[in-house]
C-alpha cells in the first residue's frame, strides 16, 4: 500500500475521499474500483493502489471469504515463543538463583546438557526481563547467604 499517496476521490450522489492511512477502506475502494471498472486491467488497478496483481487477487480473496474482517492487516511474525517457554524461564531463574555467579553463557550450557535447546542470547533475555542482572544482584545474595 501506498503510504504517501494522495487520497482518493469518488464523486456521485454524494463525494467519498479515501485515505491510504485506513488500510480496510483503501483495499475495499481497489475492489469496487475493480468491480465497476470494464477497461481498466487488474494490473494497472492494483498499481494505482500500491499492490501487486499477485496481492489484489491475495485480497479479493480475504474479502470473499470474511468480507470486511479479512481486510484488517493483522500482526506478522511467531504467535508465541516457542524457545523460551515458562517451564524454561523457571528453569533459567532457578539456575540463576542456585548458582547466583554463574553468567549467562554457563546458564545456557548448563540448559543444553539437560536437553533444552537455547542458546546464551536467550537466556541472557530471560535474566534481562526478571530483572535479575541488576548491579548489585550477586551481592545482594550473598549477604543473605553469610546470614543465614
Amino acid at each position: 500500500m501506498k503510504k504517501n499517496a494522495p487520497s482518493k476521490s469518488f464523486d456521485g450522489k454524494i463525494q467519498l475521499t479515501v485515505s491510504p492511512q485506513d488500510p480496510v477502506a483503501w483495499k475495499l475502494s481497489m475492489l469496487f474500483e475493480a468491480a465497476h471498472s470494464t477497461d481498466d486491467k487488474i494490473h494497472d488497478i492494483a498499481q494505482r493502489y500500491g499492490y501487486t496483481r499477485e496481492h489484489f487477487y491475495v485480497i479479493k480473496k480475504k474479502y470473499n471469504t470474511h468480507g470486511a474482517e479479512g481486510l484488517i492487516d493483522k500482526p506478522t511474525g511467531p504467535k508465541s515463543n516457542s524457545v523460551r517457554t515458562d517451564q524454561v524461564n523457571k528453569q533459567i531463574i532457578r539456575h540463576r538463583f542456585l548458582d547466583p555467579e554463574a553468567n549467562c553463557e554457563v546458564i545456557a550450557q548448563k540448559m543444553r546438557q539437560s536437553g533444552v535447546a537455547i542458546t546464551q542470547r536467550s537466556v541472557e533475555r530471560t535474566i534481562q526481563d526478571y530483572g535479575l542482572q541488576k548491579k548489585g544482584y550477586i551481592k545482594q545474595i550473598r549477604q543473605r547467604l553469610k546470614q543465614k
